[in-house]
This record gives C-alpha cells, structure tokens and sequence, in this order.
C-alpha cells in the first residue's frame, strides 16, 4: 500500500496531495455528523491528466477511491468508509469557455455552484440550478447527484442543464463529451450514465452546462395556508394565472417557521397571524409580461375565495431575499434544535396531501412525541420529510429509531408509488434498502452497468449499487 500510495503521489507532484490530518479531517465528516470516515490519502489533483493517471493507477493496483466536491451531500455518498483514497475535485476549478450568444458555459467540476451561477450572470445569463448549499458544493457533486434544488419546477433537474461531459473512467481513460450542442443523436447519450452515478461508474472532470436569458422580473411571495390540499390547490391556480413563469413552489410547516426564526439571526415572521402551513411562491420573466399584476391578482382572488389566509409579495430584492431565507434555513435551524431523522422522498404532487396524513401519525407511532418538520418543493412533488426529537438538544435514544423510522415512511412512500429518493441520492444511508424498493431487473441492469464501467469495483465501493443478495 505504501508503494501505491508513493505513485499516487509522485502522480499529482508536491501541492496535489496531503496526509496532514487536519487538513483531512474537514473530509471524513459530513455536514449533519452522522457519517465519519478515514482515508490515508487526500489527493488534489488540478488537472484531467492528473486523475486521469490517478485512476489508471488505482485500477491498476485494485485500490480503493472516493471522489469528494464540496462534501455537502446528506447520504454518505462522499464518505471513504473503509480507508479508501480520497479524490477531492477542489483544484479543478476553472471556467473554461463562456459562449453567450449559444447560452452555454464549460466549467470543471471543482467550480463552486455559485461559482458557476456567477459566471453565468457576469454574461447577464441564468444557471437556474438553486440550493442552499450553493456556496460550497461543487458542480461535479451537483451533476454526480443530479442535484435537484428549488427551481426544478420550471427548470428541471441537473440531469436537464447538462449539454456535455468530460469524464474519466476507471481506468484512467478520459471520455471528451464537452460537446454544446441541443441535438446530437449519434448513438447512446453516454453523459446520462454518469449524471446520479455518485462517482460510481466514473470521474467527472468538466462539464458543458446549459444557460438561460436572465430573468428581468421576479415576483416573491410567501402565503399562509390551512392545509396541504389547499396548497395543492393554490399550486394549479398559480401555474395557470402565470403559465410557465412559476419558477419555485415551497411548502413548510408552521414548526419550521418557527425554528428558523427561533435559531436563525434576522429572521421574522412576515405575517401577522399564525397558520398551520406555509408557501414561497416565485415566479419570473421578461419585464413587459405584467407578471407581478397577475401573481398579485391570482394570489388576492385565492385570499377572496379562503383557499389562503394571508399572504404578502416582497416589495423589493432585499425583501424577497429575506422571504428566501425563511425556507432556505430551515434544515440549518433543525439542526441548531437538535436531533432530527430526515428523509427525501417524492410523490405524485396530488397525493401529498394523503401522504402527509398517512405518514406523520404512523411515525409518531414508533416515536411518540417526535415532531414533524415536513417541507420541501411542493411544486414537483419532493419532500424533506424530516422529524426533530421531542427535546431540544442531542437525542441519542430518538436517533436509535432512524432505521425504524425510515423503513416506515420508505414503505409508504412506495404505496404511494413515490421514490426513496427525490434528489439526494443513495450513498451509503439507503444502499442497503434498495432493493426493498427497485425492480430486481432494474438491479440488474444497475450492476451490469457498473460491472461493464468499473470492473474491478474501485470507484466509490459500496456505494449506490447494492451487491447481488437480494432482501
């Protein structure tokens, strides 16, 4: 192991690696704590070339590797569990073409996602992918996960913003697919492969992404609402006073509210009164389409006809941002309250609300007391459906019941012909349970992959492929 680490080494020079355990420390350790790893080696490297004869190397020798962007995600997909090498894409950090009048921005995988939303803005462009996250996650993690956000509404996911890929396989080889073009039907659209492989199947070094004309009016609003069904319901009117301009459609609970504006600096309620159930509303255009006429009318006549109780439009960009804050803090406010078991989950937007109901007491069964924090992007039908101990501060005996918890709400979540997974990924936290959920020919076909692309199983080992012994 010794020799291979010293090739390793020699293979991205003095400023590419480290085994300084401070400076590893920061990435053996996800964001919430729950999972922790080790690795003997952190390689940095700066370049395609570099990975690409990191990999060749390790699969020549058999050895273990993980590839880490910004170490935000929340299923341990980024973790080196078993002493692996880690492969940190921080170095790949450019912005390699910008081509305005094609909308399109070729950028390396270490480039932050705010980094690639400026870069984008600079040219008086959008990248419409938006997470809280987005000041350190990198968007070769965004694409390794196919990250999902809050303008998936009219956006789509990650997988829609990616024209093109440069990827390295397992074996050092580099696949060139930086192509800009919107049509290209030669053949297997191998990007899509590694778009949600969570490094699983190959390194994605660059990426050619997909911009949009920049949004010249954008409408924010936040509602009060009774129910579930009532912000189903206040969902379609929107989408139809405002055609395809609804850009993010939020729910969350008045305990989220709460939290955040118990444990976030700056915050407040923007309404005078308390309701069960809340939305952020943002829609965007060009400026002659009226837009903020007909989202201030389709959300008065909601108030008219008590489908909402409240609401407010922010009257200028510090306002909407400080509307923004309230539902982009709550996962940070969660977690300054204490323990909490968290799950992304999606189903058909109709039946949320049947979910909701379903769900929440069969929890509260197992966990009496636990308390239900259920937010997320409504408008595609993803849910955080998270749960926060019945105390305040570490809950070691409520965190026992994760396991429990989870096998619970997964198993509705099927019922109701959902995912166990909206836009997190499967990682190390749902490998396991895979095929409780997926088809055995689905599986197959997943291994089959990843025995074709990564045959001797060095990329990301465990992780998002369940072996073959089926539950």
């Amino acid at each position: 192991m010794s020799e291979v680490l010293d090739r390793l080494k020699n293979a991205v020079g003095a400023k590419g690696f480290s085994q300084d355990p401070a400076e590893l420390a920061p990435h053996l350790e996800e964001w919430r704590g729950k999972y922790r790893g080790t690795s003997p080696l952190l390689l940095k490297p700066a370049t395609t070339a570099e990975v690409s004869a990191i990999l060749a190397i390790c699969n020549q020798t058999r050895t273990p590797i993980v590839t880490q962007g910004g170490n935000t995600g929340l299923v341990g997909g980024q973790i080196p569990f078993h002493d692996e090498v880690l492969l940190s894409t921080a170095r790949l950090n450019r912005v390699r073409a910008l081509d305005p009048s094609g909308m399109t921005l070729i950028v390396e995988a270490g480039v932050t996602l705010a980094g690639v939303q400026q870069a984008a803005a600079d040219a008086h462009l959008l990248f419409p992918l938006s997470l809280a996250s987005e000041g350190s996650c990198t968007i070769g993690g965004n694409i390794a996960t196919n990250a999902g956000g809050t303008h998936v509404l009219r956006y789509g996911m990650t997988r829609a913003q990616v024209l093109g890929l440069e990827v390295v396989r397992a074996d050092g080889t580099v696949l060139d697919m930086l192509r800009t073009l919107h049509k290209d039907n030669t053949g297997y659209d191998l990007k899509q492969l590694f778009i949600g492989s969570e490094g699983t199947l190959g390194v994605v070094t660059a990426a050619a992404l997909r911009l949009y004309p920049m949004p010249e009016v954008s409408v924010v609003g936040f509602a009060a609402l009774p129910s579930p069904q009532a912000a189903v319901a206040l969902l379609g009117r929107m989408q139809a006073a405002t055609g395809s301009m609804l850009s993010a459609f939020e729910i969350m609970p008045r305990l989220a509210l709460d939290l955040v504006t118990k444990h976030i600096e700056g915050t407040r309620d923007p309404l005078d009164a308390s309701a069960p159930w809340y939305v952020l509303l943002e829609a965007t255009g060009g400026k002659d389409a009226n837009l903020a006429a007909t989202f201030e009318s389709a959300l008065g006549a909601a108030i008219e006809d008590s489908l909402v109780a409240d609401a407010v439009v922010a009257a200028s960009g510090a306002q909407a941002a400080q509307l923004w804050k309230l539902r982009e803090s709550v996962s940070e406010a969660q977690k300054r309250e204490g323990a909490s078991i968290k799950h992304d989950i999606s189903v058909p937007v109709a039946a949320i609300p049947a979910f909701l109901e379903q769900a929440v007491p069969a929890v509260q069964q197992i966990v009496p007391g636990a308390r239900a924090v259920s937010f997320g992007h409504l408008g595609d039908g993803n849910l955080h459906f998270n749960f926060n101990s019945p105390r305040t501060g570490g809950d070691p005996a409520f965190l026992a019941q994760w396991d429990a918890v989870q096998i619970c709400v997964h198993d509705l979540v099927k019922q109701f012909g959902g995912s166990i997974s909206a836009e997190h990924g499967i990682g190390v936290m749902k490998v396991a349970a895979l095929p409780r959920y997926k088809s055995h020919e689905e599986l197959d076909a997943m291994r089959a992959l990843k025995a074709a692309f990564d045959p001797n199983s060095i990329l990301n080992p465990g992780k998002t492929v369940p072996p073959v012994a089926r539950l």
